[in-house]
């Protein structure tokens, strides 16, 4: 949710806090809240995409600090959308503010904006180092305050609702918990963390409030996320009237203090409720008063027990109702692990989703625009399996097939989702229609039994929406769908991907793969020499000093596509029930380092030149190109007049020069038959790189 201005206006009273040494305990942390505060904190860098191998460093410091402390965390993340809606116009105001900030860090201006796979990279670390962690099915705050309640340990956030909230061990600020500075004392007593943990005791004793159930009313009086009632500005004007403000206050904290003073006065809400419904007009007070009603429960401890979750992983009897109509119990149980993205849940349920922006060229559409036919035939599994019709083969983007004796009109608005996304400079809803793809010879399956589909018939439905050929198999297994993924990016990208584009994001790809060889404990490698030179002539290029200023809107735009088809490639993938293994994305791409790498191949003679002495990196990146190029035209990478730069006919040229094919229509490396096959190195390579995650 989030109270205006509250959290400026608590912390420049250091009274309202308390000084606390954090160890040994629990502690409930706001997952979303958390992955927020920890990239824009760390100073990384936000106009290229991501730089997602630095933030999981960030990360897993940050639960190293915890650990030193014998901290025990326990993740909360949000969930889908509420379903009664209200917060939707929170979430297109939001949606705006995010198209703007992205245009104003795209021209070089300051901003926030999330990279776009930080949620997938922050759980996939979770994994990682096994901190539990549940994802709920709609906005966590209660079920935060709940567990935290149960358990009598503090809660970690920065979200000023905490304040309202009556909470047995009180609420630690991100911004006052100073994990990056553990302390160990000499006398052996235990490292903790110093925080400052928020008291709503002190809080209610500084404005005299003798209730602390008075508290979510102001709340909703001051203005949350979930109101807006015009109605409500005429008793507001009042209370200004009366704010006893000292001379010395700004003027944005009038508001806070005029409204706590003012609730002073009262013993409980009920009693100040009926003052502030006098001050309206007759025919506006039970409005009023059910929307200030309905609100206030939002700050009510829920009925959900997380304990429960922590402990056997199940929460089936939590469910809401408008999810359980609707989804199988299989989706449901995935969406509370994290298995399923929110995403998925709200395209369900609200038939709406809302498509994250990215630092982009806000000259063209929308980098989602790439992904589109993915998110399609998402909105087909999710939605028309379950329909009457679902016994045809129904793709109503392409054929406008229509099944006989269902109108038209009625088909598509029951098969549609409506996308908020980006035009221009904008947010404007499109209502996009879902295709339904069948399985082996066409057969449909509902989203009750997506699970009993045999693994085989996923693979090649997956492959077969990504357009990728059953190559990618052959490669190691934590790379096949980003490999996928790619093929589908080639095809789609709009303006037209170039060799330098796709060279540059393989090599970011072999690089991070070097690194996990290089990195993984106890590993030793013939090849271990090689691979770390390659790695480093790989990291340390030099970047032109006009890319420190100025971010080139066409290559941010093209990559910014591909980071689309990822994503929902993963959610794709998530919803099969995983038929290819989750790639690992935590070090797969480096904004920067993606755009350096594509400046670096426009001034060079080839990307080989880069991977030279090292078997293994130059085998791995091969195998990944020649992946990828087969699926499109022999001449689609060539231009069609002579270029200055010539690096992608050379490239091309080697590749093919170096290849030939056998009777299958595999390719067979020739320098291979004298150091082994591509397959050889394959191994050795996955056996080096692949972790069991």
């Amino acid at each position: 949710m989030g109270i205006q201005g509250l959290m400026t206006y608590v912390g420049e009273n250091h009274n309202f806090f308390n000084n606390v040494k954090l160890q040994n305990t629990k502690i409930v942390i706001d997952g979303n809240n958390l992955f927020h505060r920890l990239y824009f904190d760390s100073g990384i860098d936000l106009k290229h995409g991501g730089e997602y191998d630095l933030f999981t460093d960030v990360i897993c410091k940050f639960f190293e600090a915890l650990s030193l402390c014998n901290i025990a965390p326990y993740v909360v993340f949000d969930g889908g959308c509420d379903c009664t809606d209200k917060k939707f116009e929170t979430l297109k105001q939001r949606a705006r503010k995010k198209i703007q900030n992205a245009h104003i860090i795209s021209r070089g201006g300051g901003g926030m904006l999330l990279p776009l796979l930080n949620p997938e990279v922050f759980k996939q670390v979770l994994l990682q180092l096994q901190v539990p962690f549940v994802q709920c099915h709609s906005e966590a705050d209660r079920d935060i305050v709940t567990l935290a309640n149960q358990w009598a340990c503090p809660v970690l956030t920065l979200d000023s609702d905490f304040c309202i909230f009556d909470l047995k061990a009180g609420y630690c600020p991100l911004n006052y918990f100073k994990w990056q500075s553990v302390t160990t004392p000499k006398d052996h007593s235990g490292s903790y963390i110093s925080a400052q943990c928020f008291s709503v005791e002190n809080f209610c004793k500084h404005f005299n409030l003798v209730n602390k159930a008075l508290l979510p009313l102001f709340a909703v009086l001051n203005g949350n996320d979930y109101v807006n009632l015009p109605t409500l500005e005429t008793f507001l004007a009042r209370v200004h009237i009366h704010a006893r403000t000292s001379g010395s206050a700004r003027k944005k904290n009038m508001r806070i203090q005029g409204l706590l003073n003012w609730l002073s006065t009262f013993s409980d809400p009920e009693e100040a409720m009926e003052n502030i419904l006098k001050c309206l007009k007759q025919n506006e007070r039970e409005e009023v008063r059910k929307v200030l009603c309905t609100v206030m429960d939002e700050y009510t401890q829920s009925e959900v027990d997380l304990t429960k979750f922590f402990q056997n992983k199940d929460l089936r009897a939590h469910v809401p109702i408008a999810l359980a109509s609707k989804a199988p119990e299989w989706m449901c149980l995935a969406l509370m692990k994290g298995e399923l993205a929110p995403f998925l849940s709200d395209c369900l349920i609200l038939k709406r989703a809302f498509l994250q922006t990215q630092v982009e060229n806000t000259g063209r559409p929308s980098s989602n625009r790439c992904s589109l036919y993915i998110r399609q035939v998402i909105y087909g599994l999710l939605l028309c399996a379950n329909e009457p019709y679902s016994n045809q083969m129904l793709d109503l983007s392409e054929r406008g097939s229509i099944q006989a004796g269902i109108g038209e009109e009625r088909l598509r608005k029951m098969s549609c989702v409506d996308e908020f996304d980006r035009y221009e400079q904008t947010l404007r809803k499109s209502s996009v229609p879902a295709v339904l793809k069948g399985f082996n010879a066409n057969e449909i399956y509902s989203l009750q039994r997506l699970p009993e589909i045999s693994l085989s018939d996923r693979i090649h439905f997956l492959l077969d929406v990504l357009q990728a050929k059953p190559d990618v198999l052959a490669l190691p297994a934590h790379l096949q769908l980003t490999v996928a993924v790619t093929c589908y990016w080639v095809a789609h990208v709009e303006p037209k991907v170039t060799l330098h584009h796709l060279q540059a994001l393989l090599l970011c790809i072999v690089t991070g793969e070097l690194n996990k060889i290089i990195q993984k404990p106890g590993n030793s490698s013939f090849d271990e020499k090689s691979i770390r030179m390659v790695r480093d002539r790989l990291t340390h290029m030099k970047e032109r000093k006009q890319q420190m200023w100025n971010l080139d809107l066409n290559v941010a735009h093209v990559f910014c596509q591909w980071q689309s088809c990822l994503l929902m490639g993963i959610y794709l993938n998530q919803l099969l029930c995983f038929p290819l293994p989750v790639p690992d994305i935590t070090r797969l791409y480096r904004g920067t380092y993606v755009h350096r790498l594509y400046q670096t191949l426009q001034s060079m003679a080839a990307a080989e030149d880069l991977l030279k002495g090292s078997l293994i990196a130059g085998e791995v990146y091969h195998e990944l190109l020649h992946t990828v190029i087969t699926t499109v035209p022999a001449d689609f990478f060539q231009k069609k007049h002579k270029s200055k730069h010539k690096s992608q006919h050379q490239s091309q040229a080697k590749l093919k020069e170096k290849q030939t094919t056998n009777s299958s229509g595999s390719l067979i490396n020739e320098d291979n038959q004298k150091q082994g096959t591509w397959h050889d190195a394959n191994n050795r390579f996955a056996a080096l790189a692949t972790e069991e995650f």
